[in-house]
């Protein structure tokens, strides 16, 4: 399922939401820009190391602490192609602009970024040890689209949905979606415990990213605006 837009008005123009996107973008050109060869020292210099944080943290001095835990901001930058920009970017998009309503400008960049680096230190410690380089906004992605369960679980979500060689588009409910999403990547980081990571998605960074949007939401407990009566045709989307 591919959501494709929300029913919940904006009343503030997403500028943070809008800057996000472009750097996430600009940066993933600049990789496009250096070739594999340089691409790849890049992702595992500025890419979240599970094993280089265990080697910090050992007190080897090999590895400052600091160049250890500079990934868990800069890893958040970085992307692995295009489908996982452009992914990233499509739930950003339709998810960001009302949680950067709920916490004002500056609240959203503090709250996307810590959600990201908390999401980088679950998946440090389920996949300790792995040398496998990390890298995305998804976790911090996932820490908005935590809090937008909690906000607003009964807005409704266009969906486009596969189904074998026909695609159709669907309203559902945030609930539905979002929850669907975090059970399935729920479950796949309890399939993976145990199993030796070769790649691939790191699910126990969603899980950690929306658990920490979620809490956050909770606490914060801000007022929901109520939405108007023409939902579909609102502005804003």
């Amino acid at each position: 399922m591919i959501p494709l837009k929300d029913d919940t008005p904006r009343y503030s123009v997403p500028v943070v939401t809008v800057l996000l996107i472009v750097v996430n973008t600009l940066v993933f050109f600049y990789q496009l820009s250096l070739g594999p060869r340089a691409g790849n020292r890049l992702v595992m210099l500025y890419g979240m190391v599970p094993a280089r944080v265990e080697v910090a943290l050992g007190g080897h001095s090999s590895i400052p602490i600091g160049t250890a835990l500079e990934p868990y901001f800069t890893s958040m930058f970085l992307h692995g192609g295009w489908l996982h920009l452009i992914g990233n970017m499509l739930f950003l998009w339709i998810f960001g602009d009302n949680i950067e309503d709920a916490f004002g400008h500056f609240g959203y960049l503090i709250f996307y970024l810590s959600c990201g680096i908390f999401a980088g230190i679950v998946h440090t410690f389920f996949n300790w040890g792995s040398r496998m380089p990390a890298i995305g906004a998804s976790g911090a992605i996932a820490g908005v689209m935590g809090a937008y369960i909690v906000f607003y679980p009964r807005a409704q979500v266009l969906t486009l949905v596969p189904l074998i060689i026909f695609f159709f588009t669907v309203r559902l409910p945030a609930l539905l979606i979002l929850g669907y999403w975090f059970v399935l990547q729920f479950l796949s980081g309890i399939g993976s415990l145990g199993v030796e990571q070769a790649g691939g998605v790191a699910v126990w960074a969603h899980v950690g990213g929306f658990l920490m949007g979620m809490l956050v939401a909770f606490i914060v407990h801000r007022p929901v605006r109520p939405r108007p009566a023409a939902q579909w045709s609102s502005p804003g989307y």
